[in-house]
């Protein structure tokens, strides 16, 4: 094999590096599209890559190559990989299929589990509201989904501000959202290098709602009024056994305050959202005009993913050509 092999082993952590920029700059859905393509396909051919590595340490087992009527003194001789690599691939190839099975299997129970508790909730409707003080919203995977939002997230809105929310969560609903972290979750599983690009879907995701919600009620403004104020009522009113993630939320909200404050000067802008959480980028975002499509972001993304495709192929074929030129040596 050629050192071309490692390609995919490195191009995801020019992924990573850039998922945050094309999170922001492109429009959300075509962000989450891309960014969810890419880590699924960057983890199946880094996955493919390691298994490839580990086959070339396989295939010198002496018994391995008597079943395969290979050279055993030519393979050895002329081994398409490092054994020290190979065997290293081999143990990190046994790593990420184990994390991999675990995450999907607890992935797997969540949306279930997920779907049992949208089954059992009160009324035909898609909308549930629930007698629960602590503010709150959340759309629950299915087909279709159910939205659940309770009774103290509904006071904490104005009635505009509520039918934002609203929006938003159908949006997730419609969109079947879920589907998209969930495979980038499982991606970043099979090669954690690719948490950047998960973590870069689940905002995209949140960002592709308030862009609907914003359309719906025509009113970008209101739109991140509604996010900031949701988002406060959720740290003001912790649910129990949630207090840790509520103080986060807390934290965070003091930047979205800060956010606010500034574009109300005028100096908001995606510059100074470096560094920011969530929350203050979303509502940034939404006083901002919308992000347009960039077919040069977009085409030097697609290139990364062709380029370790294309690496896969190509080591996969020169090990098959190995094995045939073992195959011969013995037969002659």
């Amino acid at each position: 094999m050629h050192l071309v092999v490692y390609l995919p082993l490195a191009v995801p952590l020019l992924a990573a590096a850039s998922a945050r920029h094309i999170a922001s700059r492109l429009p959300p859905s075509v962000a989450t599209w891309l960014l969810a393509g890419a880590a699924v396909a960057l983890a199946a051919g880094s996955t493919a890559v390691l298994g490839l590595l580990a086959l070339s340490a396989v295939i010198q087992i002496p018994l391995v190559a008597a079943l395969g009527d290979m050279s055993l003194s030519m393979v050895q001789r002329h081994d398409p990989a490092s054994l020290s690599a190979a065997i290293a691939a081999g143990v990190l190839l046994a790593a990420v299929t184990a994390a991999a099975t675990r995450a999907a299997w607890r992935r797997g129970r969540a949306l279930a589990s997920a779907a049992r508790h949208a089954r059992c909730l009160p009324g035909p409707g898609q909308l549930v509201v629930i007698p629960d003080g602590a503010a709150d919203a959340y759309t629950l995977p299915g087909w279709p989904g159910r939205i659940v939002v309770t009774a103290g997230m509904l006071d904490a809105l104005a009635p505009a501000e509520r039918r934002v929310l609203l929006a938003h969560e159908r949006a997730h609903a419609a969109g079947r959202h879920y589907l998209f972290t969930v495979a980038a979750y499982l991606a970043a599983a099979a090669n954690p290098l690719l948490r950047p690009l998960a973590a870069a879907v689940t905002y995209t995701v949140e960002r592709w709602a308030d862009e609907r919600a914003a359309a719906d009620c025509g009113d970008r403004a209101l739109a991140a009024r509604a996010v900031a104020r949701a988002a406060l009522a959720s740290a003001e009113r912790p649910r129990s056994g949630r207090h840790g993630p509520a103080r986060t939320a807390a934290g965070t909200l003091q930047s979205t305050a800060g956010t606010l404050r500034s574009a109300a000067l005028g100096i908001a802008g995606m510059a100074a959202m470096r560094g920011a959480g969530p929350v203050p980028r979303r509502v940034a975002a939404l006083l901002a005009p919308p992000p347009r499509f960039r077919p040069l972001l977009v085409a030097a993304i697609a290139a990364l993913v062709l380029i370790s495709g294309v690496s896969v192929l190509d080591a996969a074929a020169s090990l098959h050509a190995f094995v045939e030129l073992a195959q011969a040596h013995l037969a002659s």
